[in-house]
C-alpha cells in the first residue's frame, strides 16, 4: 500500500465532525426511493485518482446521494455528470460517465478531492467543518507535490479551503490573498524547503504550480448557465497545458 492509499484509508474512517457523521449516516439509512436497494457508502469520500497526479481538482463536499452512496468523488450524481465529460472531453478521463467504482473510469494524470470529505446537510459545511478536515488536505498536497503543477478550484468555499492548505503544505500563497473567481489564474511559487509529512522541515520543498478558478459544478450553476460545458472545459484544458497534460 503507498502512501496515498494509506491517507485514503485513513480519511474514510474519520468521525471528527458529529453534525456532519449523523447526517451522512442517516442519508445512508433512509436513502432515497431510487437507490431504495443499494447499499450507501456512508463514511467520508476519499480523493480519487493517481498518486502521480500532475493536476488536482478540488471541489466542496460529496453530495448526499453522489459520492456518499457510492464512496467516490462526484460520482453518482448532476454535478459529477458535468464534471466526468468535461475531462472526458478533453482527454483527462477514459469515459464520459462516473456512476459507480467499478464502472472502470480511469482519471489521466488528475485527481479529485475536497476539502470536506462529508456530505454536508442542504450541501453547506460550515467553516469551521472546513478547518476540521484541512489537515486531510494538508497531507494530501504533501504527498502530491513531487508530482502536482497544477490545481483547479471548483467555487469560492473550496478556494478559502485551497490557499492556507497549499501554504502549510509548503507552497509560497501571495499576500494579500487573492479573491475567487471564474477563470483566475494564480502563480504559486514552491519553497525553499517544505514540511514534511513526518514533521520534518526542510528539503524537497514543493516545486512551483498554477492555481485556477472556476465556478463549482453545482446544477444551480449549471442549470443557470453561470458555468457552460464551454467554460469548464476550457479551464480544464488551459490547466491541464499547465500541468504538462494532454494537448
Amino acid at each position: 500500500m503507498d502512501a496515498l492509499d494509506d491517507l485514503d484509508q485513513r480519511v474514510s474512517g474519520c468521525r471528527a465532525c458529529p453534525r456532519l457523521v449523523d447526517w451522512r449516516e442517516e442519508v445512508a439509512r433512509t436513502k432515497r426511493a431510487a437507490f431504495a436497494d443499494q447499499t450507501y457508502w456512508g463514511r467520508p469520500v476519499p480523493g480519487f485518482g493517481p498518486p502521480d497526479a500532475r493536476l488536482l481538482i478540488i471541489g466542496l463536499a460529496p453530495a448526499a446521494h453522489g459520492g456518499n452512496r457510492t464512496g467516490r468523488m462526484f460520482t453518482g450524481d448532476r454535478s459529477g455528470d458535468v464534471l466526468y465529460q468535461a475531462l472526458y472531453d478533453v482527454g483527462l478521463a477514459s469515459q464520459p460517465t462516473s456512476v459507480a467504482v467499478d464502472d472502470g473510469l480511469e482519471l489521466y494524470g488528475v485527481r479529485v478531492t475536497a476539502p470536506v470529505h462529508c456530505a454536508p446537510p442542504d450541501n453547506k459545511p460550515t467553516p469551521g467543518e472546513r478547518e476540521t478536515c484541512r489537515p486531510w488536505l494538508v497531507q494530501e498536497l504533501r504527498l502530491l507535490r513531487p508530482t502536482v503543477r497544477a490545481v483547479v478550484v471548483l467555487g469560492g468555499f473550496g478556494w478559502q479551503a485551497t490557499l492556507p492548505a497549499l501554504a502549510e503544505a509548503g507552497w509560497r500563497v501571495p499576500r494579500p490573498r487573492p479573491a475567487f473567481g471564474h477563470g483566475v489564474r494564480i502563480g504559486i511559487d514552491g519553497s525553499d524547503g517544505g514540511v514534511g509529512i513526518d514533521g520534518s522541515v526542510g528539503g524537497g520543498g514543493p516545486e512551483g504550480l498554477e492555481l485556477f478558478g472556476c465556478f463549482h459544478v453545482s446544477q444551480r450553476n449549471t442549470f443557470t448557465g453561470k458555468l457552460t460545458p464551454a467554460m469548464l472545459r476550457e479551464v480544464l484544458s488551459t490547466a491541464a497545458r499547465a500541468a504538462g497534460l494532454g494537448k
